[in-house]
This record gives C-alpha cells, structure tokens and sequence, in this order.
C-alpha cells in the first residue's frame, strides 16, 4: 500500500499557526510578494526574502500547481526622490537602474523570474481607481490635495498584527500631520511638493502613499481574493496592515488566505538594513563568493528564523557547494568512462537496496520537511549528505574491479541516485545551467581572489612543494601547505598529483585539528561596527569533504525592507 504523500502546511501569520495549504481554486495559486524600493543596491536582506519565497513558488510547480507570482517594484518614492536629488539624476532613471540591478542579483542568486513584476509608474491609473473607491465607501477623506485612510472607519485594523489602535504609531514613512483626524490615518495620496514627480488626479497633482500600490497591483494581477501574500517580518506592521485595510475598504470581497513572512537577518547581531547603514550588497558578497554559496547559507537556516551573517558561514557554505559540485562531477565522469570502456549502458540493470533505500529516504525526506513549512536545513544537512557520500562512495567502487553484474549495478545506483539528487537540488533552486566543471572553476576562481592569488601563484607553491619533498625538507613543505590552507587554499596530494580546491581558511602552524583564521573583511557601512570575531573551529576538509550548516540559527534579519 502506498503510503500517503505529507499535506504541504505554510504558517500563517494571520492565525499564528501552520496551516494546511488548500487553493482558492483547485490546481492553481496565486501568490504576490513585496518587493524592493530601487534607489540602490539590494542587500543580503532582500536576497534572503526573494530566496524563501523562489522557493516556495519552486515547491508549488513541483507539487504542480499553475502559479502565477507577482512581484512589484516600488520605482517612485520618497527615498528614491531624495537619492535622485542627492546625485542629481532623475528619480525615474535612477530608480529604472536600480530596477535592472536587482534583476541581475535576483538571476545571480538563481531566483526564478516572477510571473508579473509591475512598477507603480505603470499603475497609476488603478491606484487612483482604488482610492477614488475607498472614500465612495467612506473610509478615506482628502485635505489639501492630500487623501488619507480613516482608521477609525475600518473596525478590523490591526487584526494581522495583533495591534490595538490606540497603541498605533502614525506610520513608518509620515510625520504627524495636524490635518488627520486620527494621528494613525496613512496618506494614500500624497500632494505634489516642487520639484518632485507628480501625476493628475480628482484631489489634484501628486503621487501614491507607499501602503496603497501592492493593494492596487496584487488586485490587478491576482483580484481582490488570492491565495498568498509574503514579505519580510518588517512589513507586517505597518505595511500589510494598512494593505488589508485598503483592500478591504475598497472591495468587500477582498481576501488573502495566507500571510506569509520571512525573518530577518542581521550583522553582528544587529537588524541589517539601509537605514541604519549596517549592510552588505548582494554584490559585495557574490564579488569575493559564488552566489550559489550566498543561497545555501541562506536556506541552511528554516525561513522564519532569523539568521546572522557572518564571513564563517558563507566559507562553510561555499565550501558545501563545492563538495556538491565535485561529486556530481566525478558521478558524471565515472559513468562516462565506464560506458565508453566497457559500451555498456546501465539504464537496464538493478539497483542496488543500499542505493534505493539512499533515494526513497531522500525522496521521503524531501516531501516531508519541504511539506512541513519549507524545512530547507534538515534537508541540506541529513539526507542529502548521505545521498552524497554515497554517490562518492560508489564512485570509489567503481574505481576497483568488480564482477559485471556488480558494476552494472552500481552504476544504475548512481544514475538513479544522481537523478533524484539533481531533482532536489532543482526545487531549492541550487542547480545550475551552467556544466559541473563551469561551476568548480567559478568556485576556485572566487576562492583565488578572496586569498590575492593567481592560478600562476598556486602551481608555483605546489611545485615548490614538491621539490622540498624530494628534497626531504617537511618542514618548508608543510609551511607551503599551511600558507595555502590559511588562505582558503587546500593542497591534496592523489596518488602522485597534488592538486587544489578551496577550503575554509584554516590558521598556520596547527596541526589537522587547526581553527580557521579570523574572518576576512568585507565592505560594509556600519554604524557601530563591532570586530568580527574568530571563526568557530572546524578541521580542514578531507578531500571533496563539506562542514554542514547548522540546521538552525540562533541569531536573526529582516529581508523585506523596502
């Protein structure tokens, strides 16, 4: 009897609980997300918002719903304004330059292109629209060329939050104004002050409130009733609030099933985000790491944790993806080399038990804990890695003789296994268009730059290496490999090759037990720097060896800032 698939569970921020996902219309979801205010580059907040929710929308196509994702970009908006001002370029070139970054980070990072990303300026018609409808119903006034939301009007405000309204504050992004009748009413519209960009409307020039846009898009995009809505945790007050009010005020049949959102990630224990000057880029990070590094730190920590960035856990997570790649390469070149010396193919032999139980416990694995509200750790850091060192394992086999059957065997394992691996790997968003060896070598190039070397630099090493070897000087040989190593440079001596691969940085002069060297800097804008610390201990890899993640983290950032 087959046993029954798990029921794919989200947490909804609205009830405070893990719910099972059911469609507002069977086979079909609709799903809007936040997106960024492009006046600048997007920091590793944003990349850990837009990598959760990739791959929630990557998990509902595998359980084979037609998805449609709409995602916006805020491209007018006081920051963008007063960026624009700063350098003198116009706010809607900066903010269409900005735009076009994020999109290149967001393919860096291997995030899949939503299905609509609307821009307010292409909106302007429907926003209008909805607040024209919001004050017919009474729940919006206007005051001077200004319109603002009448929380007093609407009795169910504060129900995402949990929020009472006296205990409201007035809004992120508005000063008190004398003129609201309630100091919690939010503008959404915003009279045109000189020099800014404006628009037409009935209450006169000026452009949208920062609340009013995702109500108007997602109900373009999606209607008044879809499935899901995420963010990061910042926005739950007051942003999605003021949305639920909006919408709701505008259409009695407004309605998002799931409120979904992400935690937040820090630096140094602190909020990352641009106001406080404490980030680092996307950029900054993929400059000296592959992003393929920055998205499996990021999802080596459950999606509503909060997550600390710090250099250690991108080595670690670099170095994972390196041992990953590398055993797909040498699954791949092994059975090549096997089919092309012996002509035989292994897509009709048996698969071996030990093989078998590795893919229904990673299968089995997989669907239970991406079911259970996108448990991404567990699945790095325990059936994957056995699917893994088994794959390496088998690999090793067929290095040695062994009867046909055996071989053949062998090899359908690890067709089948790869197979399921790769399928995995697809879902998390993990798996590259680029070949295995593309993917290693843009690894070692990272990895050369982070240590100031050359490929020139390191093969000069190694056959120095070897001369004091010959030479029987340990000593300077073992002085050559701890430079290397403490550099992020790991030397492996095969049979009688040495060759390279990067590694987490260890410290000179220690012994195999030896800890990593403090962390390497980046460039960040901080306000209050603190010192980074040491690296928390780990022994240099074995060859084509990673260091897991932790499953969890236990300290926490915010991606959703807009």
């Amino acid at each position: 009897m087959a046993k029954e698939k798990p029921k794919f569970q989200l947490y909804n921020t609205m009830s405070k609980q893990k719910e099972v996902f059911k469609p507002r219309i069977e086979g079909k979801v609709g799903m809007y997300v936040c997106g960024v205010t492009s006046y600048d580059l997007s920091h590793i907040g944003h990349a850990r918002a837009y990598v959760a929710f990739d791959v929630l929308y990557r998990y509902l196509k595998f359980l084979g719903y037609d998805v449609t994702y709409a995602r916006n970009f805020t491209d007018v908006d006081d920051k963008i304004i007063r960026r624009a001002n700063e350098v003198g370029e116009d706010p809607k070139e900066l903010s269409g330059r900005f735009c076009n970054e994020f999109l290149n980070d967001m393919a860096d990072l291997h995030c899949l292109v939503p299905t609509h990303q609307p821009r307010v300026t292409e909106h302007m018609q429907q926003i209008k629209d909805m607040i024209a409808q919001i004050i017919s119903n009474d729940c919006a006034y206007a005051v001077d060329g200004d319109v603002y939301f009448s929380v007093d009007n609407f009795p169910n405000y504060g129900l995402l939050s949990g929020r009472k309204l006296e205990d409201n504050r007035a809004g992120e992004r508005v000063a008190v104004d004398e003129r609201k009748r309630n100091p919690a009413d939010f503008a959404l519209w915003k009279a045109a002050k000189p020099g800014e960009p404006f628009w037409d409307s009935p209450w006169g020039p000026g452009r949208p409130g920062w609340h009013i846009e995702c109500s108007a898009m997602s109900s373009q995009y999606l209607t008044h009733t879809f499935d899901i809505h995420g963010g990061g945790m910042d926005l739950i007050f007051p942003h999605h609030e003021n949305e639920i009010a909006q919408s709701c005020a505008a259409s009695s049949e407004s309605k998002v099933n799931y409120w979904v959102h992400n935690g937040f990630v820090t630096a140094n224990d602190e909020k990352m985000s641009k106001s406080l000057g404490n980030f680092f880029t996307i950029r900054e990070v993929t400059n000296l790491y592959h992003p393929l590094a920055l998205r499996y730190f990021l999802l080596g920590t459950h999606y509503r944790s909060p997550v600390n960035y710090s250099i250690s856990q991108i080595e670690i997570a670099s170095e994972a993806i390196f041992y990953l790649y590398q055993t797909l390469l040498d699954c791949e070149n092994a059975l090549l080399s096997l089919s092309a010396d012996t002509g035989t193919n292994a897509k009709t032999a048996r698969i071996s038990a030990a093989a078998l139980e590795g893919i229904n416990k990673l299968h089995t694995e997989f669907e239970t804990k991406m079911s259970d509200d996108l448990h991404t750790p567990t699945i790095l850091n325990s059936s994957l890695q056995e699917a893994l060192r088994y794959m390496n394992g088998s690999v090793n086999m067929l290095k040695k003789k062994q009867p046909k059957q055996q071989q053949l065997s062998t090899m359908k394992s690890l067709v089948d296994l790869e197979e399921k691996v790769k399928e995995v790997l697809g879902v998390l968003g993990l798996l590259s268009n680029l070949s295995y060896t593309e993917v290693l070598q843009q690894l070692k190039d990272k990895a050369l730059k982070r240590a100031l070397l050359t490929e020139e630099d390191v093969m000069h090493s190694i056959e120095e290496r070897m001369i004091a070897r010959k030479n029987k000087e340990f000593s300077k040989s073992d002085q050559i490999r701890g430079d290397l190593a403490a550099k992020g440079i790991a030397l492996m001596d095969i049979g009688k090759e040495t060759v390279w691969r990067p590694c987490v940085p260890m410290q000179q002069n220690q012994s195999d037990e030896s800890a990593p060297l403090e962390e390497p800097c980046l460039p960040v804008r901080q306000t209050n720097p603190r010192p980074a610390g040491n690296a928390p201990t780990n022994p240099p890899p074995a060859e084509n060896a990673p260091l897991n993640l932790p499953a969890e983290n236990a300290n926490s950032v915010s991606p959703g800032e807009k």
